[in-house]
């Protein structure tokens, strides 16, 4: 009979209480992205409050049937890592686009349904190109996901994008109480508290925003008590082609995206990501794209912002992120509950976010630290794919003259930096090399007591 010992901290199930209280942290931690597709593409077609708050609970009650699949898994579907599950940005633009030329939701909806049966064929081939995934490249990688979220921080501090107040100082002072808070408990409090810092960073926030006016809890009273999300509310799907290729294009980016982010976890909870097993965390984001399509709400991936309070927290049990996941579902059923929790101000995440993402880049560079960047050109490999994964983040209408596919590929940093990385590193360590170059000899890498298995254990560490 296996003893507590013996299970990984990735399966161990912690106290119901303490389940609750991490959920919660990683839903708060999520929720202001996962409510903005819907906001932005309902929005952008112009559709009725009524419609958008349907989106929204829809959008919620899905992104945990998500996390539940990704988490807890079944047959050959999820992951089984920490992961929280919610609607890729990646496709806002080429929804938006959809919608407002004619297609409308169905068309919508007929082209996310395609593009997650084509991730789900194609997860297997994805899953064989773990090996181009050495350190070098994950460590780019995770660093660029936690470099490109940091703006996202930024922006919430200021009070949110397109906030009137944006930038006042006393949105900056509130998301900075709220910082400060994570870290003093970080540092002083007993260990189960510093484990749920963000939640008391929130919670303390939220207390300090209501007196001075920052809170509106208006939208609760307006909401309903139940909401129940049915197939096909606005009208059975449309297959329109030129609408399923732009979402295709969106599935490869968000496949690309969630490589990234399961590696990620799998490197801060010890449970590395094997070809078989990333498989099946891609087969559950094109089986949630699917029930996306159904139950009238949008494409689904790995959501990196919760990979960084995983990292901050060192709770890795994919129990804590099952729970989130069943209190999404909850505020899917329960829009009431759903409207307390969007009425946090902007600042109170933006405080929280900037330790959670920064937490990401970190990780990023711990995992570099395992590479050797003597007398090879991993340094160029690094630098490049950051430059370029950093672009679009500072300069974001680098690529509006270019055609729409490039601008869904190359738009997202972290597909862009990970493309890069990936390329690079087959350029510089898996092409035969130049002569006289200084690329990475068997005699550089050979550690002490050597040998054939140590020369290529070190070669794949390295590259």
């Amino acid at each position: 009979m296996a003893t507590t010992a013996d299970v990984h901290p990735v399966d161990e199930i912690p106290p119901a209480r303490q389940l609750a209280a991490f959920g919660l942290q990683h839903v708060l931690a999520m929720y202001a992205g996962a409510v903005a597709v819907p906001l932005i593409v309902g929005g952008a077609m112009k559709l009725s409050p009524a419609d958008l708050a349907y989106l929204i609970t829809a959008d919620l009650l899905v992104c945990g049937i998500a996390t539940l699949i990704q988490c807890v898994g079944f047959w050959r579907f999820g992951v089984r890592l920490p992961i929280m599950q919610g609607c890729t940005f990646a496709a806002v633009s080429p929804m938006v686009l959809i919608g407002t030329t004619g297609g409308g939701l169905p068309a919508i909806y007929g082209s996310v349904i395609v593009a997650g049966l084509a991730i789900v064929l194609l997860a297997p081939v994805f899953g064989r190109l773990l090996r181009f995934f050495p350190p070098l490249v994950t460590g780019t990688v995770i660093l660029i996901i936690g470099a490109s979220l940091l703006p996202v921080a930024g922006d919430w501090a200021a009070g949110g994008a397109g906030a009137k107040d944006f930038g006042e100082p006393r949105n900056l002072a509130l998301a900075g109480f709220v910082l400060a808070v994570v870290l003093g408990v970080q540092r002083f409090a007993p260990v189960f508290l510093g484990r749920i810092a963000v939640l008391i960073g929130i919670a303390a926030g939220l207390a300090a925003a209501v007196p001075f006016g920052f809170t509106d809890f208006s939208g609760v009273g307006d909401a309903d008590w139940v909401g129940i999300s049915t197939p096909f509310h606005f009208g059975a799907p449309a297959f329109k082609a030129s609408a399923i290729v732009s979402m295709l294009v969106v599935a490869l980016v968000s496949m690309t995206e969630t490589t990234g982010d399961l590696i990620a976890v799998g490197e801060l909870t010890g449970r590395k990501v094997e070809p078989r097993t990333l498989a099946d965390g891609l087969r559950a984001d094109g089986l949630s794209t699917v029930l996306g399509g159904v139950f009238n709400t949008f494409p689904y991936t790995a959501y990196a912002q919760n990979v960084g309070l995983v990292g901050m927290t060192r709770v890795r049990s994919r129990w804590v992120v099952a729970a989130a996941g069943a209190i999404l579902v909850l505020l899917g059923l329960l829009p009431k509950l759903g409207a307390v929790v969007a009425a946090i101000p902007a600042p109170v995440l933006g405080g929280a976010g900037l330790v959670m993402f920064g937490t990401v880049a970190a990780s990023g560079l711990r995992t570099l630290a395992r590479v050797d960047f003597k007398g090879n050109d991993n340094l160029t490999v690094v630098a490049v794919s950051v430059a370029v994964g950093m672009l679009p983040v500072g300069v974001p209408t680098v690529y509006a003259k270019f055609p729409d596919w490039f601008q869904t590929v190359m738009n997202s940093g972290i597909s862009a930096g990970c493309l890069t990385a990936i390329a690079l590193n087959l350029l510089f360590n898996h092409l035969p090399a130049r002569a006289g170059s200084g690329s990475v000899t068997e005699s550089q890498v050979l550690p002490s007591g050597g040998g054939e298995e140590a020369v290529e254990q070190s070669r794949e560490e390295v590259v």
